[in-house]
């Protein structure tokens, strides 16, 4: 027995031995371009030896190292790569979780979970297969993620000498059959629920659809009240559901198309798709809200809303990359309201009886519900987005033993810090230049406004300089002197000499030059008289001329300086 069980594990390879296996390897996973062609052309050869019996992970691993190629060739366009890519993952996906499926179809975010692939990679396969084609970044983070994967659950198995369970045929006669058999009840007892929650909550949608299409075609009309749907019968079916299943019902509300609506639905109940609210404080609107009211009112029970919320931060857990989108913010918004709902921060102790029913129509429930709020604070911490500050505070107000001040106030600013988003609803926040720096793009960001400051005070100081400048030359204009443009250290140099300026006096003999007389001079006749020299009195005037006495040629004489 022993014998015919090691021949049965026995299989033929399509490598010559070990080394060229270790060669293959090596080369995929290489830098080099041309070791990695090498290694493809290997792994072609391998194909033409093993026919259609090529295991699953070479193939793939062959798929997605070509498309990094290709890439990198720059001969492909950005549209071209993202279609290739595309091709490679969804058959990644199909491939490797092809082998998990039973006779009884299971979701493949479940199978891939049980083979530790990364959820948001089946996220991305069904984006191509199903919705607009992602971006070549995600293109090329999905290819560089699943061959790590696919090193590390495949060849690195190989190198250890690990089994090849999951990628060779399975010995499905060697497994227990009791448990192949109570594993394939609980599937196909899995599959039966999830359809019916479908069922269910798709019949719900039709009658709130037909309901709000009735309503609008009376207010059309002005045909005075629309009579009310009775959903009784369908809201009492769902509620026996949720307490048989309560995670599945949960599993398919939070689905696109259920609590998140597809812009078709939204254009349907005449919602604009591009109107949204402020995404760090996120709001339902008021005709999607009501649309599920009926709904929320009849599965009203603290076990069912605590789950929802946590599936709600799970959720939103695995969009940290996908913040501004659009299922991103429906889920954050609901997880607000939610949390609203719950909040008794204010009272209503004066209000009428007509004010308490306009304040509780738009409430999802009235009466306070007793939630596990510790669970609920790590997974909303665990889920950080742009909304996170918003939901956290909800969460910190309505605790039943609230943690103290100074650890809420620290939690928020800490969350803040981390999601990058300023928190709302408080007091306001400080003025940028007093906010305090604590990551490095906010030290970045900080010095380009000094820098874009600084460049701002120089051009409006050197705008003045040139008015001043200006208007000095103005003065002057007609004039021999002229202003200096020139950046001249003046401080350097003594009253009366200029740059250049030799230290001979001979420098200042000019080489044209002529004589006056001082008899010659003008004289201001409307003035009445010449100009004084200080110390000497203006000579008596003649017919003859000036009339001077010795003593004021004297003084002249004296007051004269030679330069």
């Amino acid at each position: 027995m022993r014998k015919r069980s090691s021949e049965k594990k026995r299989h033929v390879v399509a490598w010559v031995n070990k080394a060229e296996w270790n060669q293959v390897l090596e080369n995929l996973y290489s830098k080099d371009v041309s070791l990695q062609k090498f290694a493809l052309q290997r792994i072609s050869a391998w194909r033409g030896r093993f026919a259609h019996s090529s295991p699953v992970a070479v193939d793939c691993t062959a798929d997605l190292v070509r498309c990094q190629v290709l890439d990198r060739s720059g001969q492909l366009s950005g549209d071209e790569l993202v279609l290739l890519y595309g091709a490679s993952l969804v058959r990644f996906v199909n491939l490797i979780t092809e082998r998990q499926q039973g006779k009884i179809a299971r979701p493949l975010r479940r199978l891939a979970g049980n083979l530790n692939i990364p959820e948001w990679v089946v996220d991305l396969r069904h984006d191509f297969t199903h919705r607009k084609l992602p971006s070549l970044k995600w293109c090329r983070r999905g290819c560089k993620v699943v061959l790590e994967w696919l090193q590390q659950e495949y060849w690195s198995r190989q190198l250890g000498g690990g089994s090849d369970e999951g990628w060779e045929s399975q010995s499905e006669e060697e497994e227990d059959p009791k448990r192949q058999e109570d594993e394939l009840l609980a599937r196909q007892k899995e599959m039966e629920a999830y359809k019916s929650a479908r069922e269910l909550l798709i019949s719900y949608e039709r009658e709130q659809f037909q309901t709000f299409d009735e309503l609008h075609q009376v207010q059309e009309n002005n045909l005075g009240q629309a009579p009310l749907a009775d959903m009784s019968w369908l809201l009492g079916e769902i509620k026996q559901f949720s307490l048989d299943a309560s995670d599945m019902l949960v599993d398919v509300l939070l689905e696109d198309g259920f609590l998140v609506p597809t812009v078709e639905q939204l254009e349907t109940l005449g919602c604009n798709p591009s109107e949204k609210s402020d995404p760090t404080q996120p709001r339902i609107p008021q005709v999607f809200l009501h649309f599920w009211l009926p709904l929320f009112r009849a599965l009203n029970s603290g076990f069912f809303i605590h789950l929802l919320l946590e599936k709600l931060f799970a959720e939103l857990k695995l969009l940290k990359e996908e913040e501004s989108s659009h299922r991103a913010f429906f889920l954050s918004a609901w997880t607000s309201e939610l949390l609203l709902c719950n909040n008794n921060k204010f009272e209503y102790h004066f209000e009428t009886k007509q004010q308490k029913k306009n304040r509780i129509k738009d409430r999802i429930f009235v009466n306070r519900i007793q939630l596990r709020w510790q669970q609920l604070l790590a997974a909303c911490l665990d889920a950080p987005c742009i909304s996170t500050p918003h939901l956290l505070q909800l969460i910190l107000d309505d605790m039943e033993h609230p943690l103290p001040l100074e650890t809420r106030q620290k939690l928020l600013q800490l969350c803040s810090i981390y999601t990058q988003a300023a928190r709302g609803g408080g007091s306001a926040s400080p003025e940028p230049k007093r906010q305090p720096i604590y990551t490095l793009e906010k030290l970045h960001e900080k010095q380009k406004q000094h820098l874009r400051h600084v460049a701002t005070d120089r051009s409006e100081s050197d705008h003045k300089a040139a008015d001043d400048l200006a208007e000095k030359a103005k003065a002057l204009r007609g004039s021999p002197w002229q202003v200096c443009t020139d950046k001249v250290q003046w401080k350097s140099f003594p009253l009366g000499k200029v740059p250049g300026q030799s230290d001979d006096p001979s420098c200042l003999m000019v080489e044209n030059y002529s004589t006056m007389r001082v008899f010659d001079q003008p004289v201001d006749l409307e003035s009445g008289g010449a100009q004084k020299v200080p110390g000497v009195s203006a000579p008596a005037r003649t017919a003859e001329g000036f009339l001077w006495s010795q003593s004021d040629l004297h003084r002249l004489k004296s007051g004269l300086v030679l330069f």
